[in-house]
Protein backbone atom coordinates (compact mmCIF):
# COMPACT_ATOMS: atom_id res chain seq x y z
CA UNK A 1 0.00 0.00 0.00
CA UNK A 2 2.71 2.45 0.83
CA UNK A 3 4.52 1.92 -2.67
CA UNK A 4 0.98 2.15 -4.27
CA UNK A 5 0.67 5.77 -2.59
CA UNK A 6 4.34 6.59 -3.18
CA UNK A 7 4.20 5.99 -7.02
CA UNK A 8 0.82 8.22 -6.98
CA UNK A 9 2.55 10.56 -5.15
CA UNK A 10 5.82 11.10 -7.81
CA UNK A 11 3.34 10.85 -10.92
CA UNK A 12 1.76 14.14 -9.53
CA UNK A 13 -1.60 12.23 -9.59
CA UNK A 14 -4.41 13.80 -6.93
CA UNK A 15 -7.70 12.71 -8.56
CA UNK A 16 -8.90 9.28 -9.60
CA UNK A 17 -12.22 7.60 -10.98
CA UNK A 18 -12.17 4.52 -8.46
CA UNK A 19 -15.63 3.14 -10.21
CA UNK A 20 -12.75 1.70 -12.54
CA UNK A 21 -9.45 1.81 -11.39
CA UNK A 22 -7.38 -0.58 -9.64
CA UNK A 23 -4.19 -0.82 -10.84
CA UNK A 24 -2.15 1.52 -13.03
CA UNK A 25 1.45 2.03 -14.44
CA UNK A 26 3.25 4.74 -16.43
CA UNK A 27 3.72 4.23 -20.02
CA UNK A 28 5.45 7.45 -20.51
CA UNK A 29 5.91 10.75 -18.90
CA UNK A 30 2.15 11.91 -19.80
CA UNK A 31 0.23 8.43 -20.56
CA UNK A 32 -1.21 6.50 -17.35
CA UNK A 33 -2.64 3.06 -18.36
CA UNK A 34 -5.66 2.03 -15.67
CA UNK A 35 -6.24 -1.89 -15.12
CA UNK A 36 -9.39 -3.31 -14.24
CA UNK A 37 -8.99 -6.15 -11.40
CA UNK A 38 -10.35 -8.88 -14.19
CA UNK A 39 -7.91 -8.04 -16.50
CA UNK A 40 -10.39 -8.07 -19.63
CA UNK A 41 -11.02 -4.25 -19.65
CA UNK A 42 -7.91 -1.23 -19.85
CA UNK A 43 -8.36 2.41 -19.79
CA UNK A 44 -5.48 4.57 -21.43
CA UNK A 45 -5.74 7.94 -19.68
CA UNK A 46 -3.61 11.14 -20.46
CA UNK A 47 -2.42 13.37 -17.19
CA UNK A 48 -2.76 17.35 -18.53
CA UNK A 49 -2.73 19.71 -15.88
CA UNK A 50 -3.33 17.90 -12.99
CA UNK A 51 -6.79 16.09 -14.90
CA UNK A 52 -7.12 12.69 -16.13
CA UNK A 53 -8.76 12.83 -19.47
CA UNK A 54 -9.46 9.54 -21.46
CA UNK A 55 -8.95 8.44 -25.54
CA UNK A 56 -11.69 8.03 -27.18
CA UNK A 57 -9.74 5.29 -29.05
CA UNK A 58 -6.34 3.80 -27.01
CA UNK A 59 -3.44 3.96 -29.91
CA UNK A 60 -2.17 0.43 -31.07
CA UNK A 61 1.79 1.32 -31.47
CA UNK A 62 4.05 2.97 -28.90
CA UNK A 63 2.90 6.48 -28.47
CA UNK A 64 6.17 8.99 -28.37
CA UNK A 65 5.29 12.11 -26.22
CA UNK A 66 2.64 13.89 -27.72
CA UNK A 67 2.89 17.27 -25.90
CA UNK A 68 6.30 18.68 -27.28
CA UNK A 69 4.35 21.77 -28.55
CA UNK A 70 1.41 24.29 -27.41
CA UNK A 71 -0.17 23.57 -30.88
CA UNK A 72 -0.37 19.80 -30.27
CA UNK A 73 -1.54 19.65 -27.11
CA UNK A 74 -4.31 21.84 -28.51
CA UNK A 75 -5.19 19.31 -30.88
CA UNK A 76 -4.84 16.43 -28.36
CA UNK A 77 -7.60 18.34 -26.47
CA UNK A 78 -10.13 18.45 -29.50
CA UNK A 79 -9.47 14.55 -29.57
CA UNK A 80 -10.16 13.60 -26.04
CA UNK A 81 -13.07 13.84 -23.53
CA UNK A 82 -12.86 15.53 -20.24
CA UNK A 83 -14.10 13.27 -16.80
CA UNK A 84 -14.53 15.20 -14.09
CA UNK A 85 -12.60 14.16 -11.03
CA UNK A 86 -14.15 11.93 -8.03
CA UNK A 87 -13.39 10.18 -5.08
CA UNK A 88 -9.45 10.45 -3.72
CA UNK A 89 -6.87 7.75 -3.75
CA UNK A 90 -7.53 6.68 -0.15
CA UNK A 91 -11.64 5.27 -0.63
CA UNK A 92 -10.24 3.36 -3.45
CA UNK A 93 -10.14 0.41 -0.88
CA UNK A 94 -13.72 1.77 0.63
CA UNK A 95 -17.00 -0.08 0.08
CA UNK A 96 -18.05 1.94 -2.76
CA UNK A 97 -15.68 -0.32 -5.06
CA UNK A 98 -16.36 -3.63 -2.94
CA UNK A 99 -19.60 -2.77 -4.31
CA UNK A 100 -18.44 -1.89 -7.53
CA UNK A 101 -16.52 -4.99 -7.70
CA UNK A 102 -19.59 -7.54 -6.59
CA UNK A 103 -21.47 -5.69 -9.53
CA UNK A 104 -18.98 -6.44 -11.84
CA UNK A 105 -19.18 -10.11 -10.21
CA UNK A 106 -22.82 -10.57 -11.00
CA UNK A 107 -22.64 -8.82 -14.71
CA UNK A 108 -19.67 -11.19 -15.23
CA UNK A 109 -22.32 -14.06 -14.10
CA UNK A 110 -25.48 -12.60 -15.84
CA UNK A 111 -23.13 -12.86 -18.94
CA UNK A 112 -22.17 -16.45 -18.40
CA UNK A 113 -25.47 -17.09 -18.34
CA UNK A 114 -26.38 -15.54 -21.29
CA UNK A 115 -24.43 -17.57 -23.45
CA UNK A 116 -25.86 -20.99 -22.70
CA UNK A 117 -29.12 -20.28 -24.74
CA UNK A 118 -27.18 -19.52 -27.48
CA UNK A 119 -25.24 -22.79 -27.11
CA UNK A 120 -27.79 -24.59 -26.90
CA UNK A 121 -29.04 -23.19 -29.90
CA UNK A 122 -26.46 -23.56 -32.51
CA UNK A 123 -27.08 -27.37 -30.90
CA UNK A 124 -30.29 -27.73 -31.77
CA UNK A 125 -29.57 -26.25 -35.21
CA UNK A 126 -26.92 -28.90 -35.79
CA UNK A 127 -29.65 -31.92 -35.26
CA UNK A 128 -31.36 -33.37 -37.85
CA UNK A 129 -34.09 -31.33 -39.31
CA UNK A 130 -36.32 -32.73 -42.72
CA UNK A 131 -36.26 -30.12 -45.28
CA UNK A 132 -38.88 -28.86 -47.29
CA UNK A 133 -39.20 -30.71 -50.78
CA UNK A 134 -39.60 -29.03 -54.12
CA UNK A 135 -40.32 -30.92 -57.30
CA UNK A 136 -37.65 -29.38 -58.77
CA UNK A 137 -34.94 -30.80 -56.94
CA UNK A 138 -36.63 -34.72 -56.67
CA UNK A 139 -34.67 -35.63 -59.76
CA UNK A 140 -31.39 -34.87 -58.64
CA UNK A 141 -31.99 -36.03 -54.70
CA UNK A 142 -32.69 -39.62 -56.10
CA UNK A 143 -30.38 -39.50 -58.45
CA UNK A 144 -27.39 -38.97 -56.01
CA UNK A 145 -30.16 -41.29 -53.89
CA UNK A 146 -29.16 -44.20 -56.03
CA UNK A 147 -26.00 -42.89 -56.85
CA UNK A 148 -26.29 -42.53 -59.82
CA UNK A 149 -22.52 -42.92 -61.35
CA UNK A 150 -21.83 -46.39 -59.60
CA UNK A 151 -25.14 -47.54 -61.10
CA UNK A 152 -24.39 -46.66 -64.45
CA UNK A 153 -20.91 -48.65 -63.79
CA UNK A 154 -23.21 -51.48 -62.65
CA UNK A 155 -25.37 -51.35 -66.11
CA UNK A 156 -21.98 -50.79 -68.37
CA UNK A 157 -20.55 -53.96 -66.67
CA UNK A 158 -23.73 -56.26 -67.07
CA UNK A 159 -23.92 -54.75 -70.85
CA UNK A 160 -20.51 -55.85 -71.00
CA UNK A 161 -21.34 -59.72 -70.18
CA UNK A 162 -23.96 -59.35 -72.77
CA UNK A 163 -21.94 -58.26 -75.75
CA UNK A 164 -19.52 -61.17 -74.95
CA UNK A 165 -21.54 -64.21 -74.82
CA UNK A 166 -21.59 -66.39 -77.84
CA UNK A 167 -24.62 -65.51 -79.16
CA UNK A 168 -26.70 -63.55 -81.44
CA UNK A 169 -27.44 -60.20 -80.03
CA UNK A 170 -30.78 -59.62 -79.34
CA UNK A 171 -31.57 -55.93 -78.78
CA UNK A 172 -34.76 -56.23 -76.64
CA UNK A 173 -33.85 -58.77 -74.26
CA UNK A 174 -30.43 -56.18 -73.77
CA UNK A 175 -32.40 -53.20 -73.63
CA UNK A 176 -34.73 -55.47 -70.77
CA UNK A 177 -31.58 -56.74 -69.18
CA UNK A 178 -29.95 -53.14 -68.74
CA UNK A 179 -33.14 -51.68 -67.69
CA UNK A 180 -33.53 -54.01 -64.65
CA UNK A 181 -29.90 -54.49 -63.83
CA UNK A 182 -30.32 -50.59 -63.02
CA UNK A 183 -33.51 -50.63 -61.19
CA UNK A 184 -31.74 -53.01 -58.99
CA UNK A 185 -28.53 -51.46 -58.30
CA UNK A 186 -31.03 -47.99 -57.45
CA UNK A 187 -32.70 -50.65 -54.71
CA UNK A 188 -29.80 -51.78 -53.31
CA UNK A 189 -27.75 -48.35 -53.07
CA UNK A 190 -30.89 -46.70 -51.65
CA UNK A 191 -30.95 -49.29 -49.01
CA UNK A 192 -27.71 -48.83 -48.29
CA UNK A 193 -27.97 -45.15 -47.59
CA UNK A 194 -30.85 -45.46 -45.42
CA UNK A 195 -29.26 -47.77 -43.22
CA UNK A 196 -25.93 -45.88 -42.74
CA UNK A 197 -27.26 -42.09 -42.22
CA UNK A 198 -25.44 -42.21 -38.84
CA UNK A 199 -22.45 -42.76 -40.04
CA UNK A 200 -22.67 -41.48 -43.11
CA UNK A 201 -22.86 -38.13 -41.40
CA UNK A 202 -19.45 -38.46 -39.44
CA UNK A 203 -17.71 -38.65 -42.86
CA UNK A 204 -16.67 -35.56 -45.06
CA UNK A 205 -17.51 -37.68 -48.64
CA UNK A 206 -20.57 -38.59 -47.73
CA UNK A 207 -22.09 -36.03 -45.02
CA UNK A 208 -24.00 -34.10 -48.33
CA UNK A 209 -25.76 -37.20 -49.04
CA UNK A 210 -29.51 -36.49 -49.32
CA UNK A 211 -30.71 -38.17 -46.17
CA UNK A 212 -27.96 -37.04 -44.07
CA UNK A 213 -29.12 -33.36 -45.04
CA UNK A 214 -32.88 -34.33 -44.25
CA UNK A 215 -33.25 -33.16 -48.48
CA UNK A 216 -35.97 -36.55 -48.44
CA UNK A 217 -37.66 -38.23 -45.82
CA UNK A 218 -36.46 -42.13 -44.75
CA UNK A 219 -40.13 -43.31 -45.53
CA UNK A 220 -39.53 -41.54 -49.04
CA UNK A 221 -36.73 -43.47 -49.83
CA UNK A 222 -37.47 -46.86 -48.50
CA UNK A 223 -40.41 -46.08 -50.93
CA UNK A 224 -38.43 -44.91 -53.85
CA UNK A 225 -36.45 -48.30 -53.15
CA UNK A 226 -39.43 -50.74 -53.22
CA UNK A 227 -40.63 -48.97 -56.23
CA UNK A 228 -36.98 -49.84 -58.21
CA UNK A 229 -36.27 -52.93 -56.26
CA UNK A 230 -39.39 -54.66 -57.08
CA UNK A 231 -40.27 -53.49 -60.68
CA UNK A 232 -36.79 -54.48 -61.51
CA UNK A 233 -36.51 -57.79 -60.21
CA UNK A 234 -40.09 -58.83 -61.74
CA UNK A 235 -38.75 -57.23 -64.92
CA UNK A 236 -35.42 -59.38 -64.99
CA UNK A 237 -37.54 -62.63 -64.09
CA UNK A 238 -40.06 -62.37 -66.10
CA UNK A 239 -38.89 -60.27 -69.03
CA UNK A 240 -35.43 -62.02 -69.34
CA UNK A 241 -35.39 -64.71 -67.64
CA UNK A 242 -35.76 -66.60 -63.53
CA UNK A 243 -31.83 -67.27 -63.39
CA UNK A 244 -31.13 -63.55 -64.20
CA UNK A 245 -34.15 -62.38 -61.77
CA UNK A 246 -32.63 -64.45 -58.99
CA UNK A 247 -29.32 -63.24 -59.52
CA UNK A 248 -30.47 -60.19 -59.35
CA UNK A 249 -32.23 -60.51 -56.14
CA UNK A 250 -29.16 -62.45 -54.48
CA UNK A 251 -27.27 -59.33 -54.98
CA UNK A 252 -29.90 -56.57 -53.88
CA UNK A 253 -29.64 -58.94 -50.28
CA UNK A 254 -25.84 -59.70 -50.08
CA UNK A 255 -25.12 -55.45 -50.75
CA UNK A 256 -27.87 -54.52 -48.19
CA UNK A 257 -28.12 -57.43 -45.68
CA UNK A 258 -24.63 -58.40 -45.80
CA UNK A 259 -21.97 -56.03 -46.81
CA UNK A 260 -23.60 -52.97 -45.64
CA UNK A 261 -23.60 -53.79 -41.62
CA UNK A 262 -19.98 -56.26 -42.37
CA UNK A 263 -18.43 -52.70 -42.86
CA UNK A 264 -18.48 -51.49 -39.23
CA UNK A 265 -17.70 -55.68 -38.21
CA UNK A 266 -15.15 -57.01 -40.07
CA UNK A 267 -12.47 -56.02 -43.45
CA UNK A 268 -14.36 -59.16 -44.57
CA UNK A 269 -16.85 -56.76 -46.25
CA UNK A 270 -14.37 -56.03 -49.06
CA UNK A 271 -14.27 -59.29 -50.33
CA UNK A 272 -18.29 -59.13 -49.62
CA UNK A 273 -18.24 -56.22 -51.70
CA UNK A 274 -15.90 -57.57 -54.35
CA UNK A 275 -18.44 -60.54 -55.31
CA UNK A 276 -21.32 -58.07 -55.23
CA UNK A 277 -19.44 -56.02 -57.91
CA UNK A 278 -19.04 -59.09 -59.77
CA UNK A 279 -21.85 -60.07 -60.22
CA UNK A 280 -23.46 -57.86 -63.16
CA UNK A 281 -21.31 -59.15 -65.22
CA UNK A 282 -22.35 -62.50 -65.16
CA UNK A 283 -25.94 -61.08 -64.97
CA UNK A 284 -25.37 -60.03 -68.40
CA UNK A 285 -23.94 -63.03 -69.70
CA UNK A 286 -27.46 -65.18 -68.36
CA UNK A 287 -29.44 -62.88 -69.61
CA UNK A 288 -27.95 -63.44 -73.22
CA UNK A 289 -27.45 -67.08 -72.68
CA UNK A 290 -29.87 -68.30 -69.92
CA UNK A 291 -27.13 -70.32 -68.27
CA UNK A 292 -23.80 -70.09 -66.29
CA UNK A 293 -21.05 -70.70 -68.20
CA UNK A 294 -17.45 -70.33 -67.74
CA UNK A 295 -17.26 -67.58 -69.40
CA UNK A 296 -19.69 -65.62 -67.09
CA UNK A 297 -17.29 -66.24 -64.30
CA UNK A 298 -14.39 -65.52 -66.01
CA UNK A 299 -15.96 -62.07 -66.68
CA UNK A 300 -17.00 -61.98 -62.94
CA UNK A 301 -13.40 -62.81 -61.89
CA UNK A 302 -12.18 -59.99 -63.48
CA UNK A 303 -14.47 -57.76 -62.26
CA UNK A 304 -13.51 -59.32 -58.73
CA UNK A 305 -9.84 -58.55 -59.17
CA UNK A 306 -10.46 -55.30 -60.61
CA UNK A 307 -12.46 -54.23 -57.56
CA UNK A 308 -9.45 -54.13 -55.56
CA UNK A 309 -6.85 -52.25 -56.74
CA UNK A 310 -9.93 -49.51 -57.53
CA UNK A 311 -11.38 -49.45 -53.65
CA UNK A 312 -8.04 -50.36 -51.56
CA UNK A 313 -6.41 -47.52 -53.09
CA UNK A 314 -9.53 -45.12 -53.01
CA UNK A 315 -9.84 -45.89 -49.67
CA UNK A 316 -6.21 -45.47 -48.62
CA UNK A 317 -6.84 -41.58 -49.46
CA UNK A 318 -10.32 -42.07 -47.08
CA UNK A 319 -8.26 -43.49 -43.94
CA UNK A 320 -9.60 -40.75 -41.77
CA UNK A 321 -12.33 -40.37 -43.25
CA UNK A 322 -13.67 -43.63 -43.00
CA UNK A 323 -12.26 -43.83 -39.14
CA UNK A 324 -14.36 -41.33 -37.98
CA UNK A 325 -17.23 -42.86 -39.51
CA UNK A 326 -16.50 -46.27 -37.86
CA UNK A 327 -15.73 -48.43 -40.76
CA UNK A 328 -13.93 -51.08 -40.78
CA UNK A 329 -11.68 -51.03 -43.53
CA UNK A 330 -8.23 -52.69 -44.61
CA UNK A 331 -6.80 -49.23 -45.23
CA UNK A 332 -7.56 -48.34 -41.32
CA UNK A 333 -6.96 -51.41 -39.44
CA UNK A 334 -4.07 -53.78 -41.72
CA UNK A 335 -2.50 -51.21 -44.47
CA UNK A 336 0.30 -53.19 -45.16
CA UNK A 337 -2.19 -56.20 -46.16
CA UNK A 338 -4.20 -53.21 -48.11
CA UNK A 339 -1.52 -52.98 -50.16
CA UNK A 340 -0.36 -56.50 -50.99
CA UNK A 341 -4.38 -57.26 -51.60
CA UNK A 342 -3.82 -54.45 -54.08
CA UNK A 343 -0.75 -55.70 -55.50
CA UNK A 344 -2.07 -59.36 -55.92
CA UNK A 345 -5.10 -58.59 -58.13
CA UNK A 346 -2.96 -56.23 -60.40
CA UNK A 347 -0.74 -59.21 -61.31
CA UNK A 348 -4.53 -61.31 -61.34
CA UNK A 349 -5.01 -59.23 -64.23
CA UNK A 350 -2.76 -60.57 -66.30
CA UNK A 351 -3.57 -64.48 -65.58
CA UNK A 352 -7.31 -63.91 -66.27
CA UNK A 353 -6.87 -61.99 -69.87
CA UNK A 354 -4.15 -65.10 -70.38
CA UNK A 355 -7.65 -67.44 -69.84
CA UNK A 356 -9.74 -65.97 -71.85
CA UNK A 357 -8.73 -67.23 -75.17
CA UNK A 358 -8.35 -70.83 -73.50
CA UNK A 359 -11.90 -71.03 -72.79
CA UNK A 360 -12.60 -69.89 -76.74
CA UNK A 361 -14.03 -66.48 -75.59
CA UNK A 362 -11.48 -64.07 -77.26
CA UNK A 363 -8.63 -64.94 -79.82
CA UNK A 364 -5.23 -64.99 -78.40
CA UNK A 365 -4.81 -61.48 -79.58
CA UNK A 366 -6.34 -59.73 -76.62
CA UNK A 367 -4.26 -61.48 -74.20
CA UNK A 368 -0.86 -59.39 -76.92
CA UNK A 369 -3.08 -56.70 -76.97
CA UNK A 370 -3.89 -56.39 -72.85
CA UNK A 371 -0.86 -56.74 -71.69
CA UNK A 372 0.70 -53.07 -71.56
CA UNK A 373 -2.23 -51.65 -69.94
CA UNK A 374 -2.48 -55.15 -67.00
CA UNK A 375 1.20 -54.78 -67.00
CA UNK A 376 0.95 -50.67 -66.14
CA UNK A 377 -1.82 -51.11 -63.43
CA UNK A 378 0.36 -54.07 -61.84
CA UNK A 379 3.50 -51.22 -61.75
CA UNK A 380 1.51 -48.93 -59.98
CA UNK A 381 -0.05 -51.40 -57.73
CA UNK A 382 3.62 -51.94 -56.76
CA UNK A 383 4.40 -48.82 -56.50
CA UNK A 384 1.69 -48.55 -54.08
CA UNK A 385 2.91 -51.63 -52.35
CA UNK A 386 6.16 -49.83 -52.05
CA UNK A 387 5.82 -46.38 -51.11
CA UNK A 388 2.64 -46.62 -49.01
CA UNK A 389 1.78 -42.87 -49.90
CA UNK A 390 -1.51 -40.59 -50.88
CA UNK A 391 0.39 -39.90 -54.33
CA UNK A 392 0.91 -43.74 -55.23
CA UNK A 393 -2.76 -44.48 -53.96
CA UNK A 394 -3.96 -41.73 -56.10
CA UNK A 395 -2.32 -43.21 -59.52
CA UNK A 396 -3.62 -46.43 -59.25
CA UNK A 397 -6.90 -45.00 -58.24
CA UNK A 398 -7.25 -42.66 -61.39
CA UNK A 399 -5.94 -45.36 -63.91
CA UNK A 400 -8.28 -48.08 -62.59
CA UNK A 401 -11.16 -45.73 -63.79
CA UNK A 402 -10.02 -46.18 -67.25
CA UNK A 403 -8.12 -49.44 -67.31
CA UNK A 404 -11.41 -51.42 -66.65
CA UNK A 405 -13.58 -49.98 -69.59
CA UNK A 406 -10.61 -50.32 -72.01
CA UNK A 407 -9.91 -53.87 -70.95
CA UNK A 408 -13.18 -54.65 -71.58
CA UNK A 409 -13.13 -52.82 -75.30
CA UNK A 410 -10.34 -54.78 -75.96
CA UNK A 411 -12.22 -57.60 -74.84
CA UNK A 412 -14.94 -57.27 -77.63
CA UNK A 413 -12.87 -56.22 -79.92
CA UNK A 414 -10.72 -59.59 -79.81
CA UNK A 415 -14.36 -61.72 -79.30
CA UNK A 416 -14.43 -65.07 -81.35
CA UNK A 417 -17.26 -64.73 -84.18
CA UNK A 418 -20.32 -66.49 -83.32
CA UNK A 419 -20.37 -67.25 -86.62
CA UNK A 420 -17.39 -69.60 -86.26
CA UNK A 421 -18.50 -70.89 -83.28
CA UNK A 422 -21.63 -72.72 -84.73
CA UNK A 423 -19.45 -73.99 -88.10
CA UNK A 424 -17.41 -75.47 -85.82
CA UNK A 425 -19.50 -77.03 -83.43
CA UNK A 426 -23.10 -77.70 -84.56
CA UNK A 427 -22.07 -78.63 -88.47
CA UNK A 428 -19.06 -80.19 -88.89
CA UNK A 429 -18.04 -80.56 -92.06
CA UNK A 430 -20.82 -78.52 -93.38
CA UNK A 431 -20.45 -76.01 -95.93
CA UNK A 432 -21.09 -72.22 -95.14
CA UNK A 433 -24.05 -71.86 -97.03
CA UNK A 434 -25.90 -74.60 -95.54
CA UNK A 435 -24.86 -72.89 -91.97
CA UNK A 436 -27.00 -69.92 -92.96
CA UNK A 437 -29.86 -71.34 -94.60
CA UNK A 438 -30.29 -72.88 -91.34
CA UNK A 439 -30.24 -70.02 -89.53
CA UNK A 440 -32.25 -68.20 -91.15
CA UNK A 441 -35.89 -68.92 -90.41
Amino acid sequence: AGLFVWCLRNTGVRQLPCQFVHLYHVANDKLITFQYFNFLKRMYVTRCNKDLSQRAKPKSHSIVSPFHELQQLDQEKKVVNKISPVSPVHQLWSETSSRNELREMKSAAETEDSVIPVGTQSKEDRQWKEMKLRLDDLPGILARLSKIKLTALVISTASAGFAMAPVPFDLTCFLLASFGTGLASCAANTINQFFEVPFDSNMNRTKNRPLVRGQISPLLAVCFAASCGVPGIALLTLGVNPLTGALGAFNIALYTCCYTPLKRMSIVNTWVGAVVGAIPPIMGWTAATGSLDAGAFLLGGILYSWQFPHFNALSWGLREDYSRGGYCMMSVTHPGLCRRVALRHCLALIGLSTVAPVLDITTWTFPIISLPINLYISYLGFRFYRDADRSSSRKLFFCSLWHLPLLLLVMFTCKKSVLKKEDKGDLPGGSHETAMEIRLP
